[in-house]
């Protein structure tokens, strides 16, 4: 079967918005050293923050079909909790096609990021990653239309 992108040319374009959530599950120790600011490689919410608008901006290069739209609009949000964080990622545009794919992607950019960030916390003493694990990537809500 031969692989092609999805012809918008004659779908109007309007507002459009979606919301894709994922939660990281790290050790306790690392939750209070983020909660604390003490992390080495420094803020985990700015840099993952950035992380994610960067990933939203460049979904088209990263997902093979996915359109280049014009975003106009991304909000990222954190919730820490004693196990894991939680975050939550918001995109606009007014585009003939809809911005899951590009929350979805800053959600998974923030995650991988915070991964990262918090790694020398989280290996055990072969190296591994026994208790972090990235979970419950989703869409929560799309709109198409008038907001």
């Amino acid at each position: 079967m031969k692989v092609k992108m999805v012809d918008v040319s004659l779908k109007p374009e309007v507002f459009r918005e979606a919301i894709a959530s994922g939660k990281i599950f790290l050790r306790k120790k690392t939750i209070e050293l983020i909660r604390e600011g003490k992390v080495e490689k420094g803020d985990v919410f700015s840099s993952s923050t950035i992380a994610a608008i960067l990933a939203v901006k460049k979904t088209s290069e990263i997902i093979p079909l996915c359109h280049l739209i014009p975003i106009t609009h991304v909000d990222v949000d954190f919730n820490i909790y004693d196990s894991y964080v939680k975050v939550t990622v918001k995109v606009r545009t007014t585009a003939k096609t809809g911005v899951e794919m590009e929350a979805l992607t800053g959600v998974m950019a923030a995650l991988l990021t915070i991964w990262d960030m918090v790694k020398k916390y989280e290996k055990d003493e072969r190296g591994q990653y026994p208790e972090t694990t990235i979970t419950d990537i989703r869409v929560l809500a799309k709109l198409k239309g008038e907001k």
